[in-house]
């Protein structure tokens, strides 16, 4: 072994002297609330008490302009048209691209892809060529999902069943709100049902059940939620889900193996006014699965919990918020025969926990309009890692440590006459405690103890200029720097490689954290009666070029089979082209995406991480037509992907180059239909992969053993959904 880590259990290290100061920042913060409503209501009944002046006071109030602020209304988007930033939103209720996998969906998103594992359930969100150990956010209802191991995947995965989703909001670049502390391409939330999202506007219960049939190892997919309000003040919403669908074929007629899962999900909600001005929504999303993957049979458990307090009296300085949140993710290797027999009985579990807290104000600065967002964000990582057959394996090559991450933000929005200037600023931190022992020579550490103790913290500016000539037309242009920090993966990794492979790993303690600078220039159209009274256009185009200094890939030591985590000297940069666009008549619809990317980052070694370039170029329309009073809706959707850049897979894992050999293109075509039979119920059938295209996704990761193309074969899917 080249590094050996304590037993989960054992003592930790408590945190630096940086994160005792965050309980101070917190009880700060809380304080100060109290006191802004409080001087509010005075100002109010002052001014109330004076006649002329409670008129003058209400008037410049209603004279206030909307701004949109990234993060002001408690989500990381709002509307994508209207904010001058890279942000998409997908809507998973009523989504026309219904597919197997929420990686599809994704994939539709400018900007946006995934590290499709093929066994592996999990969804590792790529943007703009970046994934894995934190560089994008990944957040189910705003709860990082942290956890992480090294292998032959994305190096980090979030785990939620899409039956659940109502939808996706999406951010690429720098987020200078909450959910931005770390993140170096962007941030992305997976936003479960909600009870708002089952009852119907004016009714005092609701129900939502989907039942899908589908072709090509699909099989049944149920899912039920209700939700009732049980009084003026308390409403609670439940959720259940299943789906085992078994293995598929590819376009050639292979059958793929451990493509299989079993997977049951649910949630539990609860929406309290606690006062006329303050509400209170608590939250629980439960996940469980069983699966193959890396050489092992699996079991994922994903508990999120969830406590959101907002607090809006009736003034125009005070919407404040606090949210805390815990979540624990488990990875077990069963104790199968089907299990490599060194992993047997490994236990992975990432404990987190944290909460962010802001408030937004919006007032008149002579004649500027001015509204600020200001606040904290915090959240603290405990990994153990163990093995409950044998305990001297530990958890392979994947450490044992604590990290936390976290930032006081600003992002403040002046407004005056046809000009929006964003001024965002926060500094973010980090720290990371573990030890362990290193026994070969040629790494990143002697021979001997170590350990690591390691806090730093950084500035990082936003500043956006958008122009607003017309009520339909938004050009912008941003200036943006963002930092990631490293991992307990990264940091601490040791071992060897299982296999026999005779490739060990060693920490690195030293490591720096990753720094993105770089500028975006976009526009944002919104166009209403454009050739008809009633019909819709909307239109989101940016171009992005970012340089990464301190980039993280892997290095080999004095060994040539000694492998470690190591900072690139100089700097590498990516750029790129993002379009949404759509059009929407009533009797006919379409909506476009294109993705270019041009991306020069050094390459992960294989088993270290996988591949993470995007195609060059990816492009995907959506049309269809609606007849019989809109009841009826038909449509198709074609998805081009060009060729992309490979890594060179290394038997012995020494070593990573860029393939001579890139990816092929592919064309995937998809048609869809869907009947409303009466208000509640809907019945629909999706056929995916229509021409039977034999292809491997790009960016995907094949199943253990498996040499052919992993593409899912032609699909059928039929639904029935009901809304009551």
């Amino acid at each position: 072994m080249a590094a050996t880590f304590p037993r989960a259990g054992a003592r930790r290290r408590p945190l630096s002297r940086r994160s005792a100061l965050l309980g101070i920042s917190l009880t700060a913060l809380l304080a100060a609330t109290p006191a802004l409503a409080q001087q509010a209501a005075t100002a109010a009944s002052g001014t109330a008490a004076s006649g002329t002046g409670a008129t003058a006071a209400a008037t410049e109030a209603e004279a206030l302009p909307t701004v949109t602020v990234q993060g002001a209304d408690g989500r990381l988007v709002s509307d994508p048209y209207s904010t001058p930033s890279a942000v998409s939103t997908v809507n998973m209720l009523n989504n026309l691209n219904q597919s197997s996998r929420l990686d599809t969906v994704l994939r539709t998103v400018p900007g946006t892809f995934t590290e499709q594992s093929t066994s592996n359930p999990g969804v590792a969100i790529n943007i703009r060529g970046f994934q894995g150990f934190g560089r994008v956010n990944m957040m189910i209802d705003g709860v990082r999902q942290n956890f992480r191991f090294v292998g032959h995947e994305a190096s980090g995965f979030a785990y939620v069943d899409e039956q659940l989703l109502a939808g996706v909001d999406i951010a690429r670049g720098a987020v200078s709100t909450a959910g931005g502390a770390g993140a170096l391409a962007g941030a992305a939330d997976m936003r479960t049902l909600g009870v708002d999202d089952i009852i119907k506007p004016g009714n005092q219960w609701g129900a939502i059940g989907n039942l899908t049939w589908g072709s090509n190892g699909q099989g049944w997919q149920e899912m039920f939620a209700g939700a009732a309000k049980l009084n003026d003040r308390v409403s609670v919403a439940v959720a259940i889900a299943n789906s085992s669908p078994t293995n598929y074929e590819n376009g050639a007629g292979q059958m793929v193996p451990y493509t299989w899962q079993n997977l049951s999900s649910g949630l539990l909600k609860s929406d309290i006014k606690l006062t006329d001005d303050s509400t209170l929504k608590l939250g629980a999303v439960f996940y469980n699965n069983f699966f193959y993957a890396n050489s092992a049979d699996q079991q994922i458990t994903n508990n999120t919990y969830t406590a959101k307090y907002h607090y809006d009296p009736d003034s125009e300085l005070i919407d404040f918020r606090f949210n805390a949140y815990y979540n624990d993710l488990t990875m077990t290797y069963l104790n199968t025969p089907r299990t490599t027999s060194n992993s047997r009985g490994r236990v992975i579990e990432d404990q987190g926990w944290g909460f962010d807290t802001s408030n937004t104000s919006n007032f008149m600065w002579g004649e500027v309009a001015v509204s600020t967002i200001n606040g904290f964000e915090y959240f603290y990582d405990d990994v153990s890692a163990s093995n409950s057959v044998n305990p001297a394996n530990y958890g392979g090559v994947n450490p044992a440590g604590t990290s936390s991450v976290g930032g006081v933000f600003s992002e403040t929005t002046f407004s005056y006459n046809i000009v929006d200037f964003i001024l965002g600023l926060r500094y973010d931190f980090y720290t990371l405690d573990g030890s362990g022992y290193e026994n070969l020579p040629g790494g990143a550490v002697p021979i001997g103890p170590w350990e690591v103790n390691e806090s730093d913290g950084r500035f990082d500016p936003k500043f956006t200029l958008a122009i607003n000539p017309y009520d339909w037309l938004q050009p912008y242009v941003t200036y943006a720097e963002t930092m990631r920090a490293p991992t307990v993966s990264e940091t601490m990794v040791g071992g060897e490689h299982p296999g026999g492979a005779n490739q060990s790993y060693s920490a690195n303690p030293y490591l720096q954290p990753e720094i993105s600078k770089g500028w975006e220039f976009g526009v944002n159209i919104r166009k209403d009666g454009l050739f008809t009274a009633n019909d819709q256009f909307r239109l989101k185009a940016d171009y992005f070029s970012n340089d990464i200094s301190n980039y993280i890939v892997t290095c080999l030591g004095g060994r040539s089979t000694q492998t470690f985590f190591c900072n690139v000297d100089g700097t590498s940069q990516v750029s790129g082209v993002e379009l949404e666009a759509t059009y929407d008549a009533r009797t006919f619809f379409a909506s476009a995406s294109f993705t270019h990317n041009d991306n020069d980052l050094p390459p992960q070694t294989q088993g270290f991480g996988t591949n993470q370039y995007l195609p060059d170029n990816i492009f995907s329309m959506t049309a269809g037509l609606r007849f019989l009073d809109e009841k009826l809706t038909i449509g198709g959707r074609y998805s081009f992907y060009s060729q992309s850049t490979l890594i060179g897979f290394n038997p012995t894992f020494t070593g990573a180059a860029i393939s001579s050999t890139p990816s092929p293109s592919y064309n995937l075509f998809d048609l869809f239909g869907s009947y409303q039979i009466n208000d509640r119920l809907t019945f629909r059938v999706d056929a995916t992969n229509l021409f039977d295209e034999d292809y491997t996704p790009a960016l995907s990761v094949n199943p253990t053993g498996f040499t052919g193309n992993t593409g899912e074969g032609r699909t059928v899917l039929m639904s029935l959904r009901a809304h009551f």
